[in-house]
């Protein structure tokens, strides 16, 4: 026999779920070695068209399976190097979504300037940057490491940086669905 539950029951079985829900984690990957870099791209290109051939073999194709599998092999095995020696040589920075009210009101502490505002912004980006990759930081970077980072490195990498802990305070992780 089963027990229905009550409508506060199910709440409150629900509302632990929902408490017990971690916050959005993004990753930041830096790697100065270009080689390294052109290494494991190629051997995920490499891994990835031996995967697809293996998978759409066709009846003709079965005399020569064991030397597709064999290149399918040899692809993975040359992927996990080349994503080993680039792990051992990547700066990993992970960074996750603060608390709304905690957004705002750190937003709301870098206002824009008159002209950043008439050029549309909400705030000022020099200084909200880099107090936002620290707040959000998981590995605890200083406000003032951030705001080297922002200022020495390249354009495309302090972007890049801003962007991982920026965006994963708007990643949502709902689906509405329909009903």
């Amino acid at each position: 026999m089963t027990v229905s539950k009550t409508p506060e029951q199910q709440w409150a079985a629900t509302q632990k779920r929902l408490d017990g829900l971690k916050p959005a984690v993004a990753r930041f990957t830096i790697c100065d070695d270009l080689d390294l870099r052109s290494r494991l791209a190629q051997a995920k290109e490499d891994a990835a068209d031996a995967e697809n051939l293996l998978r759409n073999l066709t009846a003709d194709d079965a005399p020569n399976r064991m030397l597709y599998e064999q290149r399918a092999e040899t692809a993975r095995t040359a992927l996990a190097e080349a994503q080993k020696a680039f792990d051992a040589k990547a700066v990993v920075l992970r960074f996750t979504a603060i608390p709304r009210r905690e957004l705002e009101e750190l937003q709301a502490k870098h206002p824009a300037s008159e002209q950043e505002e008439s050029e549309g912004a909400d705030f000022s980006i020099n200084t909200f940057a880099p107090a936002l990759i620290s707040a959000a930081s998981l590995d605890g970077m200083p406000v003032d490491y951030a705001q080297h980072c922002m200022d020495t490195w390249s354009s495309a990498d302090a972007r890049g940086l801003w962007q991982a802990a920026w965006s994963i305070q708007h990643a949502a992780r709902t689906d509405l669905g329909k009903g």
